[in-house]
């Protein structure tokens, strides 16, 4: 049976998240922030398709100034929808935006500490705590200006950008990325600021249901009760995106798990929301099916029998039904059966379910971002000349089939995800790419229009 997790309530303007509040639907633009009319145009389609509230990159000074443009502006044709400045790497930018729009999301993992650069470090544990108030020091008076203000605040760990110092004590686990989260909360804790939401992403499915439901353990056993945000980042496009977000949020939603969501898709933003509102309505069915397939496991095997007329609609509720089942190690085989599909279809999805579930790999893998405003190259059309790219090398190299290629627009995440990839094409600036063998930057600042060929040459030449 399906119960939510209560949560404390955190308000973001006139939109309040956790409690009874039902689940929010956010999206974040993938424009220029500097780009006001843009901005605003992308906003106003991403509100139109059903969300909530929307997100954008605020990477310097001047974007988070132009923030009050871009709100006036929605303001101006009616659209009272709360902004969320998404911000890295540079904490005097989230004052700013802090005094303009509703919410700011800022990253613990490049808020004080020093962007990820794999170094191990060494601390003794007084010197770890001095580090942990130097984050104290320069946080509470961010918390101040949004106390001022009455601007919420997200605490978004990314698997991605966790910190070396987090990673030299803790290691690239899902108890360093809720510690990373946990520093943060207990200041604001302590500063009795409660205007908070949580996320704790990850591009593998599996890792970011397993943080999520430990961070959970942990707010209780500290007496906490934060609302959460769920997401899958990096989950690509196509069937890809919607299996694997299907089968991350949706594991969690059907144990209560979450407060807001989104579905981060390598597609234009306003095509995130359906998927997301889908999610959520599916939420009791797909409880109580995952619970008659748990019951009825036999020979290492989920049977999911559906009945379904719309190829989204199977994928979204097949993924969603049996993934916590597959993540939790309780089966190793899926069988899909439903009408007016064929079983080679069925047999493709199945495959497509195991594989974000990390239980079995049939074909190249990608983990691909929905793209921002730091993005500078053309994320859709790249994805698409890369997976052409792959597809005819695989035809006389076999080897292509059982990569993971990650396609990032920037370098937040991109070098951090690298880890879990064999190969990365991670944007660099205007017009250029920088090419990665796991986690190491093999190749700087190439042109796009070369890109994708020395990517594959690579590859060949590994």
């Amino acid at each position: 049976m399906y119960i939510r997790r209560k949560s404390s309530v955190c308000n973001v303007a006139q939109v309040a998240i956790g409690g009874d509040n039902p689940i929010r639907i956010q999206s974040m633009t993938n424009t220029n922030t500097n780009d006001t009319e843009g901005s605003v145009a992308q906003i106003k389609r991403i509100v139109d398709a059903g969300a909530d509230i929307v997100r954008l990159t605020a990477q310097g000074t001047k974007e988070a100034l132009n923030l009050a443009n871009i709100e006036q502006a929605l303001r101006a044709d009616g659209y009272d929808v709360p902004l969320v400045a998404d911000i890295h790497f540079n904490a005097n930018v989230a004052d700013v935006a802090a005094g303009i729009v509703e919410k700011v999301r800022i990253n613990p993992g490049n808020y004080v500490d020093p962007g990820r650069t794999f170094k191990k470090l060494e601390y003794t544990d007084e010197e770890y705590a001095q580090e942990i108030q130097k984050i104290r020091q320069r946080l509470v008076p961010f918390l101040n200006i949004c106390k001022q203000h009455h601007t919420a605040v997200r605490i978004g760990v990314n698997h991605g950008s966790l910190s070396d110092r987090i990673m030299s004590r803790y290691g690239d686990t899902p108890a360093g990325m809720v510690e990373s989260c946990m520093e943060f909360l207990r200041i604001c804790r302590d500063e009795d600021f409660s205007d908070v939401v949580i996320s704790i992403k990850a591009s593998n499915c599996v890792v970011m249901v397993q943080t999520m439901r430990l961070l959970v353990k942990q707010m209780d056993k500290e007496g906490m009760s934060y609302p959460l945000h769920l997401g899958v980042t990096e989950a690509g496009e196509g069937e890809d995106g919607r299996i694997k977000s299907a089968l991350g949020i949706g594991a969690l939603l059907c144990e209560g798990i979450g407060d807001t969501i989104r579905v981060s898709l390598s597609e234009a933003p306003e095509l995130e929301i359906p998927v997301a509102r889908k999610l959520v309505s599916f939420i009791a069915e797909c409880a109580d099916l995952r619970l008659q397939c748990r019951n009825a496991i036999a020979d290492d095997t989920v049977t999911l029998n559906l009945n379904e007329t719309e190829v989204e609609d199977l994928q979204l509720k097949a993924a969603m039904t049996v993934g916590a089942l597959f993540i939790d190690g309780l089966a190793h085989k899926l069988v899909i059966n439903n009408p007016g599909f064929s079983s080679e279809f069925l047999t493709e999805l199945a495959d497509s379910i195991l594989q974000a579930a990390r239980i079995k790999f049939t074909r190249t893998e990608y983990i691909s971002c929905p793209g921002c405003g730091r993005t500078l190259y053309d994320l859709e059309e790249t994805i698409a000349r890369i997976k052409a790219a792959i597809k005819e090398a695989a035809k006389t190299d076999p080897r292509f089939n059982t990569l993971k290629i990650g396609i990032m627009g920037c370098i937040v995440n991109g070098p951090g995800e690298m880890a879990d990839a064999d190969y990365g094409y991670v944007g660099a600036g205007p017009g250029k790419v920088s090419l990665y063998k796991n986690k190491t930057c093999v190749e700087k600042n190439i042109p796009t229009s070369e890109a994708v060929e020395k990517l594959i040459a690579l590859i060949k030449n590994q």
